[in-house]
């Protein structure tokens, strides 16, 4: 996931052709479900709120990704659930590793957790944060713990999971220190709550490591949500892209995981057609 940078120039997409799927019909693609599929907001911004929120329910989905608490209600009026709230819990680049931000991350989860659990948001995210010169690894790590720690009893009381985004620092989010599963999955252990987890961007890991299904079925404890997207490039998961996609949801879902996994892609083509084909791709 990225909420924030490149969003203006790239979602020149547009909601051209929006209305061409409403022609097509309303008829629901989602069938086995065993997966349950969200989507992210800011990929179709182009597209006013209602319009989409109407467009992803018709397709049979139940949940949107990354919408703040102004929009959690417009979401619940089409029968959505924000699957992943966004609460200002610190930046991509200003995150848990330095301690500075620390107060300002748990400020943001004292306002925006109650009110996630009392709109049925299950999830909330946030970032580990650029590399700090002169920090040492370990030294990140202590920091990331230090800073959940403050905050994951507040998930605990309220049943909501505090979500830390792994994000790749080759192409889009140079200097990100959480770029490889075994960081992340070293600080969720050593915090050791049922409500501190990893946000696992198949995108992202795919570009910094590779290897994304046994990684999924190694660490699968320590992990609460998902996001797709197509490499290279970031668009649409069809045969254009490196991924067997449906073979990662199907492994996904032979864990047994029970969370969300949203899709995150640019789409370059009609986007709710683009949506709607990924949907049935990975309806495994």
């Amino acid at each position: 996931m990225s909420v924030i940078g490149r969003r203006e120039a790239i979602l020149a997409t547009g909601a051209a052709g929006f209305g061409s799927l409403f022609a097509e019909g309303r008829q629901k693609v989602v069938n086995r479900a065993r997966l349950k599929q969200s989507v992210c907001r800011w990929c179709y911004n182009k597209i006013p709120l209602a319009e989409f929120c109407r467009g992803v329910a018709d397709l049979g989905l139940t949940a949107m990704d990354l919408l703040p608490p102004a929009d959690w209600e417009t979401a619940r009026q089409f029968g959505l659930t924000c699957s992943m709230g966004t609460v200002s819990a610190g930046t991509i680049p200003n995150g848990l590793n330095n301690p500075s931000h620390h107060d300002t991350i748990l400020k943001a989860f004292e306002q925006n957790i109650p009110l996630a659990a009392k709109n049925g948001v299950p999830n909330v995210i946030t970032f580990f944060g650029n590399l700090q010169p002169g920090m040492s690894e370990a030294e990140a790590v202590g920091n990331c713990v230090a800073g959940l720690n403050k905050v994951k009893k507040l998930g605990e009381d309220h049943g909501v999971t505090i979500c830390v985004e792994l994000l790749n620092s080759k192409v889009d989010h140079q200097g990100y220190q959480g770029d490889h599963t075994a960081f992340g999955v070293q600080v969720i252990k050593a915090v050791d709550s049922p409500r501190v987890k990893l946000l696992y961007d198949i995108y992202h890991m795919q570009i910094m490591e590779g290897d994304v299904i046994r990684t999924i079925r190694e660490n699968i404890q320590y992990i609460a949500h998902f996001h797709t997207g197509g490499v290279p490039g970031r668009h649409e998961i069809d045969d254009t892209q490196e991924l067997n996609w449906a073979a990662v949801s199907r492994a996904i879902v032979d864990t047994g995981f029970k969370g969300f996994m949203a899709h995150e892609f640019i789409p370059l083509r009609d986007p709710l057609t683009s949506l709607k084909e990924a949907v049935v791709l990975c309806d495994v």
